[in-house]
């Protein structure tokens, strides 16, 4: 079979092997990339194309076409890295002027805003200036002097809002002023969407230029695969021939082996049945267990008697066993019933001395009660009244 890495676009590592069983030595990239400079087209009086050299080195033409691949593969890689970079520097340059554009842009915004702080929020136009305002004093002014006048506050309503004098150029200037904010709004607008649109044109073009160089570099490898599938194939195809040849002479081969080694066997003194062969040299109880064909009718006999002997062996010991479990069931069983006839015979005396008890505890109830009722009746009879208190301490001393 060839070498798996014949085909086009195969990479082997550095030290690589090849896992084919061919006969043919592998090419690993290492090896071609260092006799890309040596190996060149042999003539026809070249001394590799001798056949002993041939089939001790290898395909010469095969490792020429490898090293023609990978010359061919190196240049569309590089063409492509190439075409990579070239796209990539287009790419960070439109990026740079879209930021430079946008710094520019940013720096314009934040002018403008000074600007409008500087003209339109002073500090003299703060509504609590008034109240930092070293000049105050000199300033006082009587209320409502005029609509500018800054010391009407909004406590003092001495102006309303829409009571000024000039509200109508007040109004006008707003509108004027919202005007141009709208107008140059929609100036940077526009002129935002006419730099996007440039970039997304430079873009296109760009995009466009690369997939036309890439269809370009496709075609041509697919017409380089082609050929070296070709010549693979081509190469495959013998190979096979090879070893199909080798392999049907190798079956007539195993064949004719099989067939020496069944006449063997049916020859032999397994097959034959030969009684001698059975016979061991480690004594004549012996038998070789391979050869040995079974016992005769005598040993089975006897086997069987002693099979019958254990029969009979086995089955007494399971009547002694039977009868010994027998026994003990039995005393078990006589031990339980005498132990119920102790638990009946303690349950008897327990009532009977409960019943005891309890008559000897009603008697002492009797007469405990007898004795409180004799107590209340006969001897706790003359209770002492107030007048019986009354004759202690009625003198101080």
């Amino acid at each position: 079979m060839p070498c798996r890495g014949l085909g086009p676009g195969h990479r082997y590592k550095k030290g690589q092997k090849c896992s084919s069983r061919s006969d043919y030595p592998c090419v690993t990239r290492s090896s071609r990339c260092e006799g890309s400079h040596e190996i060149t087209q042999p003539p026809l009086s070249s001394p590799f194309s001798t056949p002993a050299l041939s089939t001790r080195l290898g395909d010469y033409n095969a490792w020429a076409a490898q090293v023609r691949d990978q010359k061919i593969q190196e240049a569309t890689e590089k063409g492509k890295h190439e075409m990579i970079g070239a796209e990539m520097r287009q790419n960070d340059h439109i990026a740079y002027v879209l930021d430079r554009r946008q710094q520019r842009d940013r720096r314009k915004l934040q002018r403008a805003v000074s600007e409008f702080r500087q003209t339109f929020q002073k500090p003299e136009s703060r509504r609590e200036f008034d109240l930092s305002d070293p000049l105050a004093l000199k300033k006082d002014v009587p209320a409502r002097v005029s609509d500018q006048d800054t010391s009407n506050t909004i406590s003092g309503l001495q102006i309303f809002m829409g009571e000024d004098l000039n509200s109508k150029e007040r109004k006008k200037a707003q509108e004027e002023q919202n005007r141009e904010w709208a107008l140059e709004q929609q100036r940077m607008w526009n002129d935002a969407l006419a730099d996007h649109k440039f970039a997304e044109d430079i873009f296109t073009k760009t995009r466009l230029e690369f997939d036309q160089s890439a269809m370009n570099l496709q075609k041509l490898e697919l017409a380089t695969r082609r050929v070296a599938c070709e010549t693979v194939k081509d190469f495959n195809k013998n190979q096979m021939l090879e070893v199909t040849e080798r392999k049907r002479h190798e079956r007539r081969q195993e064949e004719e082996d099989n067939m020496a080694e069944i006449a063997n066997a049916l020859q032999s003194d397994f097959l034959s049945e030969n009684p001698q062969q059975v016979a061991s040299s480690l004594g004549p109880h012996r038998v070789v267990t391979d050869r040995w064909k079974g016992m005769n009718k005598e040993q089975l006999d006897e086997i069987r008697l002693i099979q019958k002997q254990q029969i009979q062996e086995k089955q007494r010991l399971q009547e002694e066993e039977r009868q010994r479990d027998f026994d003990w069931d039995r005393q078990r069983t006589q031990a339980a019933r005498a132990n119920l006839l102790f638990e009946r015979q303690q349950q008897r005396l327990n009532r009977e001395l409960r019943r005891a008890l309890d008559n000897k505890n009603l008697n002492l109830a009797r007469e405990h009660k007898d004795m409180q009722d004799y107590l209340k009746e006969q001897v706790y009879v003359n209770y002492p009244t107030t007048q019986y208190f009354t004759q202690f301490n009625t003198t101080s001393k």
